[in-house]
């Protein structure tokens, strides 16, 4: 038997991923696949190749942008299995189709597939709520399995620092490719090990603490009230740090609409984009006025917003979301 795992590479999709894992060792003689990549790489499911017999689990990618590979898979006797929190759309209803997706905004897919194994691997969990910027939900499910404050922001270190790994234009842009440090994470129940014992996520925290230092000194491309737009500088270390940057300027701008705007390699930009839970308009809905728009209501963004259009997009933005 064939096992594919497709998973968002971020710290949601990993620790979503390492619960499972953990609960389901791989029986001798399976083959086991991983599918991944950078965070926006989501549409992960025509990668997939499965026939009758062969199971599929999928973690952290939507359902509306890989409706056709699922449709496929299905057709061709692959049993799939799906966690996920973002849009989905209409949920296909076939006999070897699992799926437990949950759009709510206090929810992420670690947090689903917790509950799934009922709270077996919770640390994991706890982990990738925090990687997800869930805090307040992450440092509740924290008090459930009895940790200490210092060994809860242990867990947050580390959720922000594998989130942030995986925010780059290509695997090239990263620190450690993340199927390569699904292999890291794979061989430790409990995530304070892990935090202790990797020279991985060390580097990985060293990573973060100098990309960050350096996105912090930027200044507002535009800003008015309730709309603040980031233009990032062309480089590596700016690719990897735009999810992180959206995330701390949502803290560090509180009740504003956040856009970081990021260049691409290979012409345009990506688009990170964070708004207030009281937000009238989602984010979500907001980006998927854009061809390659999409995400959560809080968090979302735009995979390639061609050049001619920041002028456009940035008037948009600060249209919708200007206060008042």
């Amino acid at each position: 038997m064939r096992r594919t795992y497709a998973f968002n590479g971020d710290a949601d999709g990993l620790c979503a991923l390492q619960q499972l894992r953990l609960a389901e060792p791989e029986a001798t003689g399976t083959q086991v696949t991983l599918v991944t990549g950078v965070k926006r790489d989501i549409a992960l499911l025509d990668r997939v190749k499965a026939s009758t017999g062969d199971a599929c689990t999928v973690l952290d990618v939507s359902l509306d942008v890989n409706r056709a590979g699922l449709l496929a898979l299905l057709e061709a006797g692959a049993s799939v299995r799906y966690f996920d929190h973002h849009f989905a759309g209409e949920i296909p209803r076939h006999d070897k189709l699992d799926a437990h997706i949950d759009p709510s905004p206090n929810v992420c897919t670690s947090v689903l597939v917790d509950r799934y194994l009922d709270g077996r691997f919770r640390r994991w969990a706890v982990v990738g709520a925090f990687g997800d910027s869930l805090v307040e939900d992450a440092r509740a499910l924290a008090q459930m399995v009895g940790l200490s404050p210092e060994d809860t922001q242990r867990l947050k270190e580390l959720g922000v620092a594998i989130n942030y790994n995986d925010y780059g234009e290509t695997i090239a842009d990263l620190h450690v490719p993340p199927a390569e440090l699904a292999g890291e994470m794979l061989p430790f129940v409990d995530p304070l090990d892990f935090a202790a014992k990797s020279a991985t996520f060390r580097r990985l925290a060293e990573g973060f603490r100098q990309d960050m230092e350096l996105a912090r000194q930027l200044e507002p491309m535009r800003r008015t009230a309730g709309a603040i737009v980031f233009l990032l500088p062309d480089a590596a270390w700016a690719r990897r740090a735009s999810g992180t940057l959206a995330n701390d300027m949502a803290k560090a701008h509180a009740g504003n609409a956040i856009a970081i705007v990021s260049h691409k390699t290979s012409g345009g930009y990506l688009v990170s984009i964070r708004v207030p839970k009281e937000s009238a308009v989602s984010a979500e809905f907001f980006c998927r006025r854009f061809p390659t728009g999409g995400g959560r209501r809080t968090a979302a963004g735009i995979n390639d917003l061609p050049s001619t259009e920041l002028g456009r997009f940035a008037d948009s933005f600060e249209e919708q979301f200007r206060a008042g």
